[in-house]
């Protein structure tokens, strides 16, 4: 890390409650980046998705937060087999403050913390390019392009994985 690096504030995972989900899904994002908005927390309560499931979101959510309690971000990891997904979503109002190789090193810790042994990957859109970057930094390479559906309609995305790390 550089200088800048080293000053910004220690983030902590912590168990994702229903205030920080509730407060996830009030976040506006601009576009394009308002695809990565979530339903209203009522509605994804009533329907139990993501982390609007209860079990689900003790199971693979956390939130990241600030020394002083304030929500950072949050972050999924997904079990697969031998490998742990990320899913990464960082407060709209921060994003490009220079926050991200932070917060990515605090998911990243907690992915090898929870399951030392997997591989860490994630999914990003092609044209996401601030969010590529970001992880480029922090050791991710893009090992594959391919076409997936989203609730939008089909999609270019890259699969990034952790490079350096691996108990295998």
């Amino acid at each position: 890390m550089n200088a800048f690096q080293d000053n910004l504030p220690v983030m902590h995972i912590v168990p994702m409650t229903t205030t920080h989900a509730a407060a996830v899904c009030s976040w506006e994002f601009e576009p394009p980046y308002n695809i990565y908005g979530f339903l209203p927390w009522e509605e994804m309560q009533k329907i139990g998705i993501e982390f609007g499931d209860p079990e689900l979101r003790d199971e693979q959510y956390r939130a990241i937060e600030s020394p002083d309690g304030k929500l950072i971000g949050f972050a999924q990891f997904f079990p697969m087999v031998d490998v742990t997904r990320l899913g990464v979503c960082m407060r709209p109002d921060l994003c490009g403050q220079g926050l991200g190789s932070r917060f990515m090193d605090t998911i990243v810790q907690e992915a090898i913390l929870r399951s030392p042994q997997d591989e860490i990957d994630l999914e990003v859109h092609s044209w996401n390019k601030r969010a590529i970057r970001t992880y480029q930094k922090v050791g991710f390479v893009i090992t594959d392009t391919y076409d997936r559906r989203t609730p939008t309609g089909i999609a270019e995305f890259h699969c990034m994985v952790l490079q350096g790390h691996s108990s295998r």
